[in-house]
């Protein structure tokens, strides 16, 4: 067996173009598992191996790659810093015990930073801080540190300090030892030396070094009360104990700086990693629940001598076959065990086990707890975020949550030989991908792709034709609207049928009203009497929500209402299941027009980087575009402005910004919520809805 406490299993995660990729690509080059570094920008990186990340220089899926540095075994997952990729970290997060937030030391605290790091806190996952690209124009690494702490309301543990800026940055100063790490010119990660700390740096290295060890100690009241009022500076090993501890409990996160793609600082991060981000065991064990998803109050213990429990993470078809990544918190797998999938049921022979390095792999024999590994071929349909245990102690580890498609394209195969790949290529597709959704128009029969954004469509569509020779004619984007009701009503609905033999009879009387933001669908009953039997009341629940997902004004889901049904009336001979089931269908039909139907169109929070010199045109152009200025923030290089804006404003935006910017302007975008469409929109929309229904006819 190996020792846990020298694993160590982290995510590299940050806002687009931070540089996680060159920081997980140095990390290779310095722990010797790849012997020529590979840059982003040449398409030849290690982690970001699909054709279309080589082109775009943008990381897609996220990549697992291992690594080892002083004795201890580092599994690292490369994430996308993208937001229509965001599900990639979501769930490379849930199973990593730590991570690495990359910043870029001009960019600072960038929008998908912060959902990245919102994701992270869900998780509970420990980290430390990189600010990178120290040698960038407009660099400062005390801005940045400032920022992580008013905008991630984080407790930054500054550990070392950069020597120069910008053009002039060749170092960093480690305040524990008050050492200066300095690189000379050849650009090697291994050249460089160990020298005293400048003499114009004197000053605020102490002041920060005091600061860090007022900081570290708080974790040990014995060494804080020796500090403050006797004065008596910890050992190395002690104060060590101390950040590892805080780090461990999220208290504060231990800060570096430095320059990957130059090979300056990155040492002193993968000594971070083995010096204060947790082991496997040393990390809350994964809660277990019930079939329902309620906690049940057990856990999953990082053990060798527990049962085996691994969560499925994600799923990837490459050249070799279908593999499905796991992370084993407890027990060991070997090749020929049976494992239960415990979500569907089913049991499963492992065959072929490898650990992956991007998208080379190495054969196993045997893994055990604390272990990311993939198994290739599993037959039964196992997805992401399905729990896998052994069949005599089944269990189920808490489940996984992805948000839901925020936008849509119709898709149509050009010849008969891409009709027949489509259906194999979408299943493996969205077997990969939680976010991404397929769907069949029933009036048309066009294929409908969902997904999280522009972007996210437009590569699943360059995946289809390059990986699978499937060349499809797109379709205009499509917002997913929403509808819900505004008005209180009390209705009632009888279904009658009569056709030889007995018939069918149904009769409810029920109150409809708008739910709370968020609610979906109640159903409740507070039917006395017998005048409804019980046995029917399901029946009607079954009714009603059945016809949820296809609302009155334009066919989109409704959202938000509540239903009860208060009496009503049945017949010994003719009232059935079936009967109730159509009267609350009928009742659905009746009542929604009735209660004030409205459309609900997605709002997006989106974020904006532009020069200073063109704040008022930006500002003009979220005007128009319907969007509510909610701030704006000025930093070294530019402006930040949030808004809140309608998706169906936003396609095609990052053109119209580019043209607006001369080419420097940036956005990020995120769905926030549902608001109530403005008339003449919701009415656009239902019109071209029923005109392109009647198109379809025809």
């Amino acid at each position: 067996m190996k020792d846990l406490s020298k694993y160590r299993n982290i995510g590299i995660f940050a806002h687009v173009d931070a540089g996680k990729t060159t920081t997980t690509e140095r990390i290779l080059k310095l722990t010797g598992t790849i012997h020529k570094t590979g840059e982003v920008h040449d398409g030849e990186s290690t982690t970001d191996f699909m054709e279309q990340e080589a082109e775009r220089g943008i990381t897609i899926q996220s990549a697992a790659v291992t690594c080892f540095w002083k004795d201890h075994r580092l599994n690292v997952i490369d994430t996308p810093g993208h937001v229509d990729f965001t599900v990639e970290v979501y769930r490379s997060l849930k199973v990593l015990d730590g991570g690495i937030g990359v910043f870029c030391g001009s960019g600072g605290v960038e929008p998908q930073s912060e959902t990245n790091w919102r994701y992270a806190n869900d998780s509970k996952v420990a980290r430390i801080i990189f600010v990178n690209k120290l040698d960038r124009m407009g660099a400062d690494f005390y801005r940045v540190v400032e920022q992580t702490k008013k905008i991630l309301d984080a407790n930054p543990l500054v550990m070392v300090l950069p020597i120069g800026i910008e053009d002039e940055f060749s170092g960093v100063v480690d305040l524990l030892t008050r050492k200066a790490y300095i690189w000379d010119a050849t650009g090697l990660p291994e050249n460089y030396e160990i020298t005293d700390v400048p003499a114009d740096m004197l000053e605020l290295t102490e002041e920060y070094r005091e600061q860090l060890i007022e900081t570290a100690v708080e974790q040990d009241d014995d060494l804080m009360e020796a500090y403050l009022e006797e004065g008596i500076e910890p050992s190395m090993e002690e104060l060590k104990r101390c950040i590892r501890k805080g780090t461990r409990t999220m208290d504060f996160f231990p800060t570096y700086c430095g320059s990957a793609f130059k090979n300056k600082g990155v040492q002193n991060i993968l000594d971070a990693v083995v010096d204060y981000l947790p082991a496997p065991a040393e990390v809350d064990p994964q809660p277990l629940t019930d079939e329902e998803g309620e906690p049940t109050g057990k856990f999953a213990t990082v053990s060798t001598e527990e049962t085996f429990k691994a969560l499925a993470f994600k799923i990837m078809d490459d050249r070799y076959g279908a593999l499905t990544f796991i992370r084993i918190y407890s027990g060991t797998l070997k090749k020929g065990d049976t494992i239960l999938n415990s979500f569907t049921g089913k049991t499963e022979r492992v065959g072929r086990m490898v650990e992956m390095q991007a998208d080379d792999r190495k054969e196993l024999s045997s893994a055990q707890a604390g272990d990311i590994m993939a198994i290739v071929g599993m037959k039964n349909n196992v997805q992401t975020g399905h729990t896998l245990c052994d069949p005599k102690d089944p269990i189920i580890l808490e489940a996984m949550v992805f948000p839901n498609p925020v936008i849509s394209i119709s898709v149509t195969p050009k010849d008969k030989s891409s009709t027949e790949k489509m259906g194999i290529a979408i299943g493996k597709m969205v077997a990969e991908d939680p976010t991404f959704k397929v769907e069949t128009d029933v009036d048309s029969g066009e294929t409908i792709l969902s997904g999280m954004g522009e972007l996210h469509l437009d590569i699943k569509v360059d995946i289809l034709k390059r990986t699978y020779g499937v060349d499809l004619a797109v379709g205009e984007p499509q917002v997913a609207y929403r509808e819900t009701i505004t008005e209180e009503i009390e209705d009632s609905y009888t279904h009658k049928k009569q056709s030889g033999g007995s018939g069918q009879f149904g009769k409810i009387d029920y109150r409809i009203k708008p739910g709370e933001p968020g609610s979906g669908f109640v159903f409740s009953s507070k039917v006395v009497g017998g005048n409804v039997p019980k046995e029917f009341f399901p029946a009607i629940e079954k009714g009603f929500k059945s016809m949820m997902d296809t609302g009155v004004l334009a066919g989109f889901p409704v959202l938000d209402v509540e239903i009860e049904v208060y009496d009503g009336g049945f017949h010994a001979v003719d009232s059935s299941a079936v009967a109730f089931e159509l009267a609350a269908r009928g009742a659905f039909r009746q009542s929604i027009p009735k209660a004030g139907a409205q459309l609900l169109e997605p709002i997006m929070a989106v974020d904006v980087f532009t020069p200073d010199d063109h704040v008022g045109d930006v500002i003009g152009d979220l005007n128009r575009r319907r969007g509510m200025i909610a701030g704006q923030e000025a930093g070294n290089t530019g402006v930040r402005i949030k808004a809140d804006v309608p998706l169906s404003e936003m396609f095609g935006y990052i053109g119209s910004l580019r043209t607006m910017t001369s080419g420097r302007g940036q956005f990020s975008m995120l769905f926030k919520n549902y608001m109530p469409c403005p008339n003449n929109v919701a009415e656009g929309v239902i019109e071209k809805v029923k005109a392109d229904k009647a198109a379809k006819k025809k």
